[in-house]
């Protein structure tokens, strides 16, 4: 952005940090560049508490003069979101404001660039996908779709993490080619190979690392141990009511000795996991950008995933792909890398993560803010 034409940004980050899992590292990894980046303009940003604005600020010291914060305890796809916060915005009089998802305040009048991570609600809808009581689910599905595209009309330009995911939303809404801006994601220097990652012989553990939603798939892996029976699985995820159906599985396939669900653990701890395990899976049926696979290759440990575009395009010969409708095909994927170079497929998965950079991300982000003006 040119330095001679300051601007006051504001981003909304009350969906950011690990408990909001790929879009919370998203919204972290951006608000911890652009300061430094933009040393000319003011940033504004949007919490939802003190607490977490310290807990993802306490890396930047000292703390940017450029920056303010503002507290903002409106809770994410509620109605005090429209109601409220576009005042909130508001006052703040900023020259452009940045939301890091789909849930835009419509009422919100000022200039705005969105990022759209996914449209997975598009894709996937009805009652298999929610435990909401059917008629809550309709009001809020439509409610989803509104906000959706309000978002992408009122959006002056639009920030995708993928090629994917630009056609899916080129797909849905063709008028919104030409605001379409491809970021891709980074990764973390916490995610650094072992020096047993490319041993023949390694723990026979499968890690799984994210939310347990219905389209993340993991139901195929669960299926699958049946036939691999010296295979162990490990989730790491916040608990919520899906892992509750996810644990009834298990117990309903008698694979209870073959998985443990360890909760949610620290980056240099998911880094030791990977480090000590075989693979990581990623069965997902639709997906933004799989960003835990790139921090697995960047780990040094091979990725089995479906075989879908998105991962695809991102992972390219750098995971072994598999047929997520299948429990054979898992169990074939799972069976080749045992007969394949592992160090070979390791070598691969780094080379390819060494492309995925936060630093780029956030720099193509502050060009994306300065067309914006143009």
């Amino acid at each position: 952005m040119n330095n001679s034409s300051p601007y006051k940004i504001g981003i909304d980050c009350r969906l950011s940090g690990n408990a909001h899992a790929g879009i919370g590292r998203y919204i972290q990894e951006l608000i911890l560049r652009l300061p430094s980046l933009g040393k000319n303009n003011q940033w504004v940003l949007f919490f939802y508490s003190q607490q977490q604005a310290n807990d993802l600020l306490k890396e930047i010291v000292p703390k940017p003069s450029n920056i303010s914060i503002v507290i903002a305890p409106i809770k994410h796809y509620s109605f005090n979101e429209q109601l409220k916060i576009p005042n909130i915005f508001a006052k703040q009089e900023l020259d452009l404001l940045h939301v890091p998802h789909f849930n835009v305040p419509i009422f919100y009048k000022g200039k705005l660039v969105v990022t759209i991570h996914d449209l997975l609600w598009h894709e996937f809808r009805g009652l298999d996908v929610t435990t909401l009581k059917p008629y809550l689910y309709y009001i809020k599905y439509l409610a989803y779709r509104f906000i959706t595209k309000m978002a992408i009309k009122k959006a002056d330009q639009i920030i995708v993490p993928a090629k994917t995911i630009k056609d899916t939303v080129i797909k849905y809404y063709p008028w919104a080619k030409n605001k379409l801006n491809i970021t891709k994601e980074g990764h973390s220097n916490k995610f650094i190979p072992s020096s047993n990652t490319t041993e023949k012989k390694i723990n026979k553990t499968l890690l799984y690392v994210g939310s347990l939603y219905p389209h993340k798939n993991i139901s195929v892996v669960l299926k699958a141990l049946k036939s691999l029976p010296d295979f162990r699985l490990e989730i790491i995820g916040s608990r919520s009511i899906f892992q509750d159906n996810v644990k009834a599985e298990v117990v309903k396939l008698d694979i209870c000795q073959q998985v443990e669900f360890l909760g949610f653990i620290s980056d240099s701890e998911l880094n030791k996991k990977m480090s000590n395990s075989f693979a990581l899976v990623q069965p997902s049926l639709s997906e933004g950008f799989g960003l835990t696979g790139i921090e697995a290759m960047s780990a040094g440990i091979p990725v089995l995933a479906s075989d879908i575009p998105i991962f695809k395009e991102i992972y390219q010969d750098g995971a072994i792909f598999f047929d997520p409708e299948y429990p054979t095909d898992f169990v074939r994927a799972v069976n080749m890398l045992e007969e394949l170079n592992r160090s070979k497929i390791i070598k691969q998965g780094i080379e390819i993560a060494s492309h995925y950079s936060w630093d780029t991300m956030a720099k193509q982000t502050l060009s994306i803010y300065q067309s914006s003006f143009n």
